[in-house]
């Protein structure tokens, strides 16, 4: 097994949504190039979701009220890793992007 992450890849999670609508990321799993199943335990996170509308720097105006984005941190093979997580509630999916 040579490498666990894609650069971008869909994961199985599971979280915990609380009563005031935050989710908060606990355990991750994704299939590595072998096709096994690989879990990980989130040992920490930075929550990086902003809700409600905001302009980019070319003025264009972007809703994402149904994105939510995570920065995670886990251990792989006795070495933190930094992830990037989303999860876009339009389709229920969670993709994961390796930070290294």
């Amino acid at each position: 097994m040579r490498q666990i992450f894609n650069k971008n890849q869909f994961a199985d999670v599971i979280c915990q949504h609380k009563t005031d609508g935050t989710i908060i990321p606990l355990r991750i799993r994704i299939k590595d190039e072998d096709g096994i199943y690989q879990e990980f335990n989130i040992k920490g996170y930075k929550d990086l979701t902003h809700v409600g509308s905001y302009a980019l720097p070319n003025g264009v105006s972007v809703s994402s009220n149904h994105l939510h984005s995570f920065e995670c941190k886990i251990v792989v093979f006795n070495q933190q890793r930094l992830l990037k997580l989303f999860y876009n509630a339009y389709d229920c999916r969670w993709q994961i992007v390796d930070v290294k």
